[in-house]
């Protein structure tokens, strides 16, 4: 199999785990009709694991598949757009701004988790509101810092035992 083959297959099994995670958990949101899930926590070891290019791809695809096999059709579009954003954010500050600093990934999570903040209450307050747009944010605060929080221990797992390099390579 060509190096290309490769990297589309890892793409593409990296978005399905991210859809699998985003759809299966699902904690029901009243205010937006929504949801809360665990996809972020695979968002970030996906941009791990694929690198910014591909990791965002997977990010994109396999959230916003979530959304359109859920039923939030209206949330398609926003959802691949920010989470493309948030992983993309966090592969800039690991492979081009910080990258021979230890624990570089954290802090592009971080960032690229600031930035889905940002960008799903800015969506919200034109959906459905300001008041509806705030009153979520503290949802999607902690949905972010709890997939920052697995993310930490899968990736610790991984890069502590080598899986993480051999995944890279593939």
């Amino acid at each position: 199999m060509d190096q290309s083959m490769k990297q589309l297959t890892k793409t593409a099994m990296m978005a399905a785990i991210i859809f699998v995670c985003t759809f299966t958990f699902k904690i029901p949101n009243v205010i937006t009709g929504g949801y809360t899930h665990l996809g972020d926590c695979c968002i970030f070891i996906g941009v791990m694991v694929l690198g910014r290019k591909h990791g965002t791809a997977a990010a994109a695809v396999g959230a916003a598949l979530s959304d359109l096999l859920g039923g939030f059709f209206v949330w398609v579009v926003p959802t691949f757009i920010i989470k493309g954003i948030m992983a993309f954010v966090m592969g800039t500050i690991v492979e081009k701004v910080l990258p021979e600093r230890k624990g570089n990934w954290l802090i592009g999570a971080v960032v690229g988790g600031i930035c889905q903040i940002i960008g799903y209450t800015a969506v919200k307050v034109v959906m459905l509101g300001t008041a509806a747009a705030l009153a979520t944010t503290p949802t999607i605060t902690a949905q972010t810092t709890i997939g920052i929080i697995i993310a930490a221990v899968v990736i610790s797992i991984l890069e502590s035992s080598k899986v993480m390099g051999r995944l890279r390579q593939m």
